[in-house]
């Protein structure tokens, strides 16, 4: 039996009517608070960065040969979030409250079982894995390091379960603030845990965990304690429901896949780049890559705004407001990334000295130089990909968003990097060369794709 939205208490309905309000305000309005808490969670990883080359090139290596790794926890973590939550906004959309409580505890389920299922695996096999990797001299800094995150993957897939579940019922406040609560911490403890205590490339791990942890405790007070939100759980004789399990997987399953099809990515673009440069080349890579990140964050802040309003637009079948919705953001998403591709590529040489403060990293110098003008070309590409994307997504469409994912990271980057960095010998610049293709191809692609999709619904 479904619960109108108009017998619900005013303050756990706000967000509610942003999403089904006006598109273009709704974007904004979810938005904004998205992109402070990413840019807050970027800073740290930009400072994470920072305090760990002052111990040297070894330990960017490290941490280097770890991401891939934490790109695929948190692949999972953001595809059952995304599945979760594009279900709970189309009931939303329908004013189906009862139905949003019951994706709400299934998620929560699913994300206690993935948690088991990985972290006893990982923690058993960390070293066969970095050595599959090709981890060399940073092979006992790299284990170290993992070990302890592995062992904190509750935190790090309850954390984003739980921001989806607040964006998904328009709550992005709460999101924020609680991203900026760990993102604040693990600023500080990094240097305490590195430098004060003497712990090294582990003490990075360690603030990471802990401050995830602290956040994950807000979350879960506001979720299952306070009890101000729009979705509830009520966990007492729960039992599996396959059409709830349906909606969050047809959604979930093709979201984690394209996640773990970017770790994937990482993986293979890591491997190929120690083949051609070495630890070196993966310090390099992975340190420039955070810019890349920071550069593309408007972006992801956007695509949880659109996710959120596409679902609920679709499920109250207001097609027209779909179609407002994602035109407008994938104008605004493109214009922001011109602005930061022109700054990068200007100011290149300034954003690479605070990577390289340090006696061990000021030989990377240059090559971070080249790398963030020639990644700078890619900003533009990412946003009609990225946010056409979401749009699938919000409308229940996951095997397309999967699809155009894919295109982008196994079937042309790839392929393109290894041809332009082996065959025609480019090394690290063919290496980006084909991040540049890839990401044009793909995105050009996606954005057509979701025209004439929304214009099928119209």
């Amino acid at each position: 039996m479904k619960e109108k939205n108009d017998n619900i208490p005013e303050h756990q309905t706000k967000g509610v009517q942003i999403l089904l309000g006006n598109p273009k305000k709704a974007i904004i309005k979810l938005s904004i608070p998205m992109i402070i808490a990413m840019s807050a969670n970027t800073l740290y990883n930009l400072a994470d960065a920072i305090w760990v080359s002052g111990i040297g090139a070894d330990a960017l290596s490290a941490v280097g040969f770890f991401f891939p790794f934490f790109m695929f926890l948190m692949a999972l973590a953001t595809g059952l979030g995304i599945g979760g939550g594009a279900a709970i906004s189309q009931h939303i959309g329908t004013k189906d409250r009862e139905g949003a409580n019951s994706v709400a505890m299934h998620t929560i389920v699913l994300m206690v079982i993935i948690t088991v299922i990985l972290m006893v695996p990982f923690l058993l096999f960390t070293r066969p894995l970095f050595e599959i990797m090709g981890a060399k001299d940073a092979l006992d800094l790299t284990i170290s390091y993992a070990q302890i995150v592995f062992g904190g993957t509750f935190f790090v897939l309850f954390a984003q379960v739980s921001y989806a579940l607040l964006r998904s019922e328009g709550d992005a406040n709460r999101a924020m603030f609680a991203m900026l609560i760990g993102a604040g911490l693990n600023i500080i403890l990094d240097p305490l845990f590195i430098y004060v205590f003497n712990l090294g490339v582990p003490g990075a791990a360690y603030a990471t965990i802990l401050s995830m942890g602290i956040s994950s405790a807000l979350l879960f007070y506001w979720l299952f304690i306070q009890k101000k939100t729009y979705i509830s759980f009520h966990f007492k004789g729960f039992h599996f429901d396959t059409a709830i399990l349906w909606d969050i997987f047809k959604v979930g399953i093709p979201a984690s896949l394209a996640q773990v099809s970017m770790s994937l990515m990482m993986g293979i673009i890591t491997f190929l780049i120690s083949i051609i440069s070495g630890d070196r080349g993966v310090a390099v890579f992975t340190t420039g890559w955070r810019v890349v990140m920071i550069a593309i964050l408007p972006l992801l802040g956007i695509a949880t705004a659109v996710t959120s309003v596409s679902g609920a637009t679709f499920g109250a079948r207001e097609f027209e407001k779909l179609d407002t919705g994602h035109s407008y953001a994938v104008k605004m998403g493109t214009v922001i990334e011109i602005c930061i591709a022109i700054f990068t590529f200007l100011f290149a040489p300034l954003i690479t000295r605070v990577f390289t403060w340090s006696p061990g990293t000021a030989g990377l110098t240059d090559d971070i130089i080249i790398l963030l003008r020639h990644t700078s070309i890619y900003y533009p590409a990412v946003a009609g990909g990225m946010l056409s994307s979401a749009m699938f997504q919000g409308t229940g469409k996951g095997t397309a968003s999967l699809v155009i994912t894919i295109l982008r990271t196994l079937v042309l980057t790839v392929p393109c990097a290894a041809l332009f960095a082996i065959i025609f010998e480019w090394g690290m610049e063919g290496v980006y060369m084909g991040l540049i293709i890839a990401s044009w191809g793909s995105s050009f692609f996606a954005f057509i794709w979701a025209r004439l999709y929304i214009k099928n619904l119209k």
